[in-house]
């Protein structure tokens, strides 16, 4: 009885720590979103009005229309070469045994287990001196380091419940690598690689660090724009800055949605237990 009183008390702990979490969240979320229309909000519970002025005034003063641009270009390129380099990566990693299998895959997980600022900085330093950091491309380059492993391990579980009997066959009625990828393993492949590709989207909209070293003037990301305009020399309304941060949050959450509708985390937990 003590016993069973003493696992109540437990989750009923966890339970309140969990709401207490969640309602702050919310609490702050809400309080970026109530700024983000107030005319004006010192020292009351509520502003004394609302309008959408600010985010009018953000869209102009922060030039939103063109790091929008930019921030889309970072993504989609980015997107597009994780996807090109890592399914195939992915398949080779998946079918064939190598010498120093176990080490490749090591040095796969590095950008993801290392903390993003580890590694920037030197890589910054390498692109800076190629001519290559400030551009576009230097930030699309900086941003596949971690992308890549994360499309190569989300595609290995998809790839491994795959009965190589299908393979085989389709080699037998002859069936080139170019073929059999195209019209046999693509369309079963299809809904890990838009699961894959939609979640390195989410990942690359938030990726601050990378982004931060690389970025220029004429290559700043939404995420990196929103930190120049908090911490950046001279004075800003805040309320025009809570506006720029909510176009932030709903332009990341839009893009989560939409992944969530494609994939769910723990079918893909579930599929590498079952290839394995």
């Amino acid at each position: 009885m003590n016993r069973s009183l003493a696992e109540r008390l437990w989750a009923a702990a966890l339970w309140l720590l969990v709401a207490f979490f969640i309602l702050n969240l919310i609490a702050l979320i809400a309080t970026v979103i109530t700024s983000s229309f107030a005319t004006r909000w010192l020292g009351t519970w509520f502003p004394a009005a609302f309008t959408t002025r600010w985010y009018f005034s953000a869209w102009d003063e922060f030039q939103l229309g063109d790091v929008l641009t930019v921030t889309f270009e970072v993504v989609f390129a980015v997107v597009g070469l994780a996807g090109l380099i890592g399914v195939p990566a992915a398949y080779a990693m998946a079918r064939r045994d190598f010498p120093g299998k176990k080490l490749v895959m090591l040095l796969f997980l590095l950008p993801l287990l290392v903390p993003p600022i580890t590694y920037g900085i030197p890589m910054a330093t390498v692109l800076y001196r190629t001519g290559l950091g400030g551009t576009l491309a230097g930030v699309i380059l900086a941003n596949l380091v971690p992308t890549v492993p994360f499309v190569i391990l989300v595609m290995i579980p998809f790839i491994e419940q795959i009965d190589p009997r299908i393979e085989a066959a389709a080699r037998v009625f002859g069936a080139g690598t170019l073929r059999l990828f195209t019209y046999v393993l693509l369309p079963i492949l299809t809904p890990g690689i838009l699961a894959a590709l939609l979640l390195v989207l989410v990942r690359t909209i938030g990726m601050f660090e990378l982004t931060f070293l690389t970025a220029g003037p004429t290559s700043q990301t939404l995420v990196v724009a929103l930190y120049y305009a908090v911490f950046a020399a001279g004075v800003r309304a805040v309320q025009s800055i809570d506006a720029m941060a909510v176009i932030y949050m709903a332009t990341t959450l839009v893009w989560l949605l939409i992944a969530l509708r494609f994939v769910n985390p723990t079918q893909i937990v579930a599929r590498a237990k079952q290839a394995r």
